[in-house]
């Protein structure tokens, strides 16, 4: 298995071009608006690797007989869906789910696409080849891929091929005997700048005349050309561990990758000018829910932690004796109670497909999408309610404590019963940082748009819901009685 070591060494690679405040950064392990993120990536890799974690987190690689990350578990039973959520679960407990595009994110698509024979049947046998090999690339050598999947927002009222340039979007420019060129941008790059790969393909829907852009292909992060933007880290802000206690570990960062002219040999397109099987990739195949359980079971961990941190400042100040708040309580409770059901739903609920894959249930999968915005919001306006200025009023920095004159103050003032004053300001600058800080806010922009727009989400459970068994009981009701009221038996 990996190490943290040896993925802390890999991403110190030649050629990495990230650019952030005005500069390129070429070490990300040892900048301070990376470092802290990619040491909890490590973190990952140190507990998978952890053999005390080994029945829990790995399975033997169908290869080498070697433990491998239980997030490339091709899964052919419900057991096989339960086993993975238990080990992802567990993954996305080390960030408390505020990390979202971690490995085992595109590691799931990953999956999904090897396990997806029949949906590459409709291509060249090289692509699936292709697919399969890059896959026990990733699961054998620990592989940290995220992906760029979505064209930039330059002029959504035109396709691709009809922008003011042609290469403003990635796609092909050129064809060569070992491979293709890649020109132009894709966003969002979440966990792009401590990846060793990128995935860039197309989950927008592609129209004739865009067949350059329907590709999928995998491109080293420090390959000649790529460029990667990252937007402000909330790390770099972060004051201290102390202050900013989320911000300053688990801000992994989104960015803009420009593709300028970047090679690709063969062996690493999946898909080459085809705007069906882009589409089906993702859709035909079982990638977008198997990609999307890892991400509903990121979500639901972070909604427990939400529940479990305000329960805690409610047993701080007293506060959770009274009535009124044990009842907001319950309220938050089942805010997190219905994710979590909605995620062990979806094994329930899960169908074996063409090809021998156990999907997670559609239905589930699509309706916690759908809530998911509205969820997380009721979720921090309850915080909100309950917290009240108590997060406001708070010491400017941990460097308050080392003043004794201050600190004398802060100890006297700022404290609760059985909690002195740095316990519970220590308490409070985590529900900030959760609640109110930029690092929170780009959270709850996160949550409301990371599986796309509301309608698209909504069109997914538009198309995925049992509507045919709906409507056969309102054509029960409507059967059971005629222009006499009477049954058509009777």
């Amino acid at each position: 298995m990996r190490s943290g070591s040896d993925y802390l060494a890999s991403i110190k690679d030649d050629g990495r071009q990230v650019y952030i405040d005005g500069a390129c950064v070429r070490d990300v392990t040892g900048h301070p608006a990376f470092r802290e993120a990619t040491r909890s990536i490590a973190g990952l890799y140190d507990l998978i690797a952890e053999p005390a974690n080994r029945e829990l987190l790995t399975f033997p690689s169908p290869l080498t007989g070697e433990p491998v990350s239980l997030a490339y578990l091709i899964p052919r039973s419900r057991e096989d869906l339960t086993t993975r959520r238990k080990a992802l679960w567990r993954l996305a407990e080390e960030s408390f789910g505020y990390m979202g595009r971690t490995p085992e994110h595109v590691a799931s698509f990953f999956t999904a696409f090897a396990g997806a024979p029949s949906v590459w049947a409709k291509t060249k046998p090289v692509y699936y080849e292709n697919v399969v090999k890059f896959y026990e690339k990733m699961r054998d050598e620990s592989l940290y891929v995220a992906y760029t999947i979505v064209p930039p927002q330059i002029d959504r009222s035109k396709p691709a091929h009809k922008q003011a340039d042609p290469t403003l979007y990635a796609g092909v420019v050129e064809e060569k005997q070992d491979g293709i060129v890649i020109k132009g941008a894709q966003m969002l790059g979440t966990g792009a700048a401590l990846a060793d790969y990128i995935h860039l393909s197309c989950i927008h829907p592609l129209q004739p005349g865009d067949e350059n852009y329907a590709i999928s292909v995998a491109i080293p992060c420090n390959a000649p050309g790529v460029r990667i933007y990252s937007r402000r880290s909330y790390a770099e802000g972060a004051t201290s561990m102390f202050d900013y206690p989320l911000a300053s570990r688990f801000d992994e960062t989104d960015a803009l990758l420009v593709y300028d002219n970047v090679f690709v040999p063969w062996e690493h397109v999946f898909i080459y000018k085809d705007i069906a099987l882009t589409r089906a990739s993702f859709f035909e195949s079982s990638a977008h829910l198997l990609g999307n359980n890892q991400a509903q079971i990121r979500f639901a961990v972070k909604m427990k932690f939400l529940a479990g941190l305000v329960r805690t400042v409610a047993e701080t100040t007293g506060s959770i004796a009274l009535p009124p708040v044990q009842g907001a309580l319950g309220d938050i409770a089942s805010l997190a109670a219905l994710v979590e059901g909605l995620v062990l739903a979806q094994e329930a609920h899960c169908k074996v497909d063409a090809d021998g894959l156990v999907r997670p249930g559609a239905q589930e999968q699509y309706s916690q999408m759908v809530l998911q915005p509205e969820l997380h919001n009721r979720m921090l306006n309850a915080i909100r309610d309950l917290v009240g200025g108590g997060v406001i009023q708070l010491p400017s920095s941990v460097a308050d404590f080392a003043n004794p004159e201050i600190a004398a103050d802060i100890e006297r003032y700022i404290q609760s019963p059985g909690a002195p004053a740095k316990e519970r300001v220590k308490l409070m600058k985590l529900v900030w940082d959760a609640l109110g800080s930029e690092f929170a806010g780009r959270h709850a922009q996160y949550e409301m748009f990371y599986a796309g727009a509301p309608f698209v989400t909504k069109g997914h459970m538009y198309r995925n819901y049992d509507f045919a068994g709906a409507k056969a009981l309102v054509q029960r009701a409507l059967d059971g009685y005629g222009l006499d009221g009477r049954s058509p038996e009777s």
